[in-house]
């Protein structure tokens, strides 16, 4: 049998349901009448040929109607069939919304979190980036000292104090020893 969606397949059972109706009301109808005349007539029997006739029928209707029955069941279980994957693809949908929009979230929070581990981890670069440069100036600063004070002294060592050697006695002479008549 072939598969058609599920609207087809109700439209089908609808009419399957209404001609089985039908033939049942038919059924009825037919039975009602032929009480009625055999209870009016008590010497009425139906014919052998016309009750086998009516036992044929009856037996073919009935045949049709187990197999509407049986078309009936085929089509209500696949539409339970189809309930059951449209509640499983209801909630699959719903479980993958769920899980998207905690992605879409994790998305806009991730700037913020690359943000902060990013500060925790330069964190202490950055005090060591600073004590280095205190380091450094304190460094230069007596480096620059140091060269001063050693130009200083290159400076006095290159240009000697010597005392001057006059002949005449002054106060800024220095007075050699004398060494007698040598």
């Amino acid at each position: 049998m072939e598969t058609s969606n599920p609207q087809q397949l109700q439209s089908e059972i609808s009419r399957l349901q209404s001609e089985l109706q039908m033939r049942e009301q038919l059924v009825e109808q037919l039975s009602a009448e032929l009480f009625r005349l055999v209870k009016g007539n008590t010497n009425f029997t139906p014919a052998p040929e016309v009750s086998q006739r009516h036992q044929e029928e009856m037996e073919a209707l009935r045949e049709q109607l187990r197999q509407v029955e049986e078309q009936v069941a085929f089509y209500q279980e696949q539409l339970e069939n189809r309930d059951e994957e449209i509640y499983q693809l209801r909630q699959t949908n719903q479980e993958l919304t769920d899980r998207s929009r905690m992605l879409e979230q994790v998305v806009q929070d991730l700037p913020e979190i690359y943000r902060q581990k990013f500060q925790e981890r330069i964190q202490p670069v950055t005090e060591q980036l600073e004590q280095l440069q205190k380091e450094n100036r304190r460094l230069h600063a007596e480096l620059q000292s140091v060269s001063y004070r050693l130009a200083l002294r290159s400076k006095r060592s290159q240009h000697l104090e010597l005392p001057s050697f006059r002949g005449d006695d002054s106060e800024d002479g220095v007075e050699l020893p004398s060494f007698g008549n040598a």
